[in-house]
């Protein structure tokens, strides 16, 4: 029985590995685009900036508030 499930996984995962349609280039995976570099730093500005902006803005909320 041992041998019957192993043999089963193995054929699943070889099958996702054969029909997965990942290229090998660079940066296909991502969410964003690569290609536009300005974009990608305004992204990284964005994502970034806004959490590190998070913890001052809510102690400014807290001592704002009465």
């Amino acid at each position: 029985m041992l041998g019957r499930s192993s043999l089963l996984a193995r054929n699943l995962t070889k099958s996702l590995v054969r029909f997965h349609s990942h290229g090998g280039t660079p940066g296909e995976n991502l969410p964003f685009s690569l290609q536009n570099r300005y974009k990608l730093t305004a992204y990284f500005v964005l994502f970034f900036g806004s959490g590190l902006a998070a913890p001052f803005m809510v102690v400014r909320h807290q001592l704002l508030k009465k």
